[in-house]
C-alpha cells in the first residue's frame, strides 16, 4: 500500500521494515517524553502531542498502519512508562487509550484521503474536526477508567479532561502532520505575509489584557488572514502554535476564562474545547483557498499550454510575450521560426489519430529537448509548431533550426511495435533592429517565417529555408 498524503519517503520506507521499526519506537518515545514534561493538570498532561503526531505518521504512510508497528508504539509507551512511573499494570490499560486514538483516526483519515483521491476540499478539514472527535470519545471513555487507579478523581472529572486534551491536540497537530513538508523559501519576507503575524501577536495579548471566555476568539481574525496569505502548511503551523500558546496561557491563569461549570468541567476543558472548535476555521479557509488556487493554476495551464504536446498553445504564447514585455531588457536580435511535420496526414490515414496525438506529443517534446532555454515553443494548430528565439540572431536561428530538422530526422518514433521515422519542414524569420517589445518582434517576424516555411514545402521538405542561406560550414555547425 503506498502513502495517502505524502509522495516521498523521507524517513519511513516500505522495503525497511527494521528501519521503521526503530523509527517508530524513537519517535513515539520522543513525544511521550515531551507530554511527559507537561503534566502539569494533576497526572494528566497539559498537552499530550503524541497521539496527534503519531497518528499523522501513521496517515501518511499507509504501508505502517500493521500490526507490527502499532505493537512497536505500544511497546514504546509501556517501556517508558516502566522506567518513569510506579502505575504498573495501570500503564497498560492507559497507554492503550492512546492507541485507541492513534489507530482509529489514523485509519479513518486514510479512509477519507483514498476516496477524496488526494484533492485538499474543505469537507476534508470537517471530516479531521469529526474524526478527532470519535477517537478522543473512545480513548477518553477507556483512559478515564484506567486513569482511576492512579488519579484521585472520579470518572467523570477524569473523563472531561482525557476528551478535551485528546480532541484539542488532535485538531491542532494533525493539519500540520498531514501538511508537513520541507520548507522551499524562494521570496523574500513581505509586509503582506508579516502583518498577519502581528495580528495574531496583538490579538493574543488582547486576550490576555481582557480576558474572558470570549477572549479566545480574539485571534481568529487573524488566523485567517494567515489562512489567505499563507500556504497551507504554514497556515496549520500558525495555528497549532496559536493554540498551544492559548492552552498554555490558560492553564497558567494568565487567561482567566473564569469558568464555574455546574457539572463536572474545569476551565481547562472548556478552553481546549473552544480552542479546538476556532482553529477548524483557519484550516477550513486554508484548505478551501489552496483548493481555488489549484483550480485556477489548471485552468490557466489549459489555457496557455497545448493539452496534448505540453508546449505554449497559440494564446499562451502571446501571454508569455506579454508577461516578457513587462520585464522589459529586449534585445535588437529576434529569430522565429515556423515548424510543419511532412505528410502528417499520411500518418493518421495509415496507423489512426491515436498513433497522430502520440507522434505529436514526442515531436512536441524533442524540439523542447533540442531548444532547451534558448526559447519558446509553442503549437500554432494541427501539426504546426513556432519557436521563437529572442537574442538570437539569423546565424544562431538557423543553427537551432537545422539541429531540430536533423534531430527529428534521426529519432525513430515507435508505435505498436512499429518505427515512424518523421521530417520536419521549417521557415526561419530573423531580424537585428530595435525592437519596442517582443510581441512586436513576433508580429513582424511571423510573415517572414511563414513565407520561408512555404519555401521550404515546395522544395521538396526537410529542410530549413530563410532570407540569407549559410554557408556550408554553419550548416555541418548544425549538425
Amino acid at each position: 500500500m503506498t502513502t495517502a498524503y505524502s509522495g516521498k519517503h523521507y524517513f519511513f520506507q516500505e522495503e525497511k521494515v527494521l528501519i521503521n521499526v526503530v523509527g517508530v519506537f524513537i519517535l513515539t518515545t520522543l513525544f511521550y517524553f515531551f507530554g511527559a514534561m507537561l503534566r502539569l493538570v494533576d497526572e494528566l498532561s497539559l498537552f499530550w502531542p503524541l497521539n496527534g503526531v503519531m497518528a499523522g505518521i501513521f496517515a501518511r504512510y499507509a504501508f505502517l498502519n500493521k500490526p507490527l508497528y502499532y505493537f512497536v508504539c505500544y511497546l514504546a509507551m509501556i517501556v517508558y512508562d516502566s522506567v518513569t512511573t510506579t502505575w504498573g499494570l495501570a500503564s497498560l490499560a492507559v497507554n492503550f487509550s492512546n492507541m485507541i486514538f492513534i489507530v482509529l483516526v489514523a485509519r479513518l483519515l486514510i479512509r477519507d484521503q483514498v476516496r477524496s483521491k488526494g484533492t485538499p476540499r474543505a469537507i476534508n478539514a470537517l471530516n479531521l474536526f469529526n474524526y478527532c472527535l470519535i477517537g478522543a470519545l473512545f480513548s477518553a471513555l477507556f483512559g478515564a477508567v484506567a486513569s482511576i487507579d492512579i488519579d484521585d478523581r472520579n470518572f467523570l472529572p477524569l473523563f472531561a479532561d482525557w476528551f478535551s486534551e485528546q480532541f484539542a491536540t488532535g485538531v491542532l497537530i494533525l493539519p500540520c502532520m498531514l501538511t508537513m513538508k520541507t520548507p522551499v523559501f524562494r521570496e523574500r519576507i513581505s509586509a503582506d505575509k508579516i502583518y498577519p503575524l502581528i495580528g495574531v501577536a496583538v490579538s493574543l495579548g488582547a486576550s490576555v489584557m481582557v480576558g474572558g471566555a470570549g477572549s479566545l476568539a480574539f485571534p481568529l481574525p487573524a488566523l485567517i488572514w494567515c489562512a489567505v496569505r499563507f500556504t497551507l502548511p504554514a497556515s496549520c503551523l500558525v495555528t497549532f502554535l496559536t493554540g498551544v500558546i492559548e492552552i498554555v496561557l490558560v492553564a497558567n491563569s494568565i487567561i482567566e476564562i473564569n469558568s464555574h461549570a455546574t457539572l463536572i468541567t474545569s476551565q481547562m476543558f472548556s478552553a481546549r474545547l473552544g480552542i479546538a472548535t476556532i482553529a477548524i476555521c483557519p484550516l477550513i479557509v486554508s484548505i478551501s483557498v489552496a483548493a481555488i488556487n489549484k483550480l485556477m493554476a489548471q485552468v490557466s495551464r489549459r489555457a496557455d499550454y497545448d493539452y496534448l504536446t505540453g508546449v505554449h498553445s497559440r494564446s499562451g504564447l502571446h501571454e508569455a510575450l506579454k508577461i516578457m514585455d513587462e520585464n522589459g531588457n529586449v534585445p535588437r536580435q529576434m529569430s522565429m521560426m515556423l515548424l510543419d511535420i511532412d505528410y502528417f496526414k499520411g500518418i493518421n490515414d495509415n496507423y489512426g489519430h491515436e498513433c497522430g496525438d502520440l507522434v505529436l506529443a514526442a515531436f512536441a517534446a524533442k524540439v523542447g529537448q533540442v531548444v532547451g532555454e534558448r526559447g519558446l515553443v509553442a503549437r500554432m494548430g494541427g501539426e504546426e509548431f513556432a519557436v521563437f528565439c529572442p537574442g538570437a540572431d539569423a546565424e544562431e536561428g538557423y543553427i537551432i533550426a537545422e539541429q531540430i530538422r536533423n534531430a527529428v530526422a534521426q529519432h525513430a518514433f515507435e508505435w505498436k511495435k512499429n518505427r515512424l521515422w518523421l521530417t520536419v519542414s521549417i521557415g526561419l524569420g530573423s531580424k537585428t533592429r530595435s525592437w519596442d517589445s517582443f510581441t512586436e518582434a513576433f508580429g513582424e517576424l511571423m510573415p517572414h517565417a511563414d513565407r520561408y516555411l512555404y519555401i521550404s514545402k515546395n522544395q521538396g521538405r526537410n529542410r530549413t529555408s530563410a532570407e540569407n542561406m549559410p554557408s556550408e560550414s554553419l550548416t555541418q555547425r548544425a549538425v
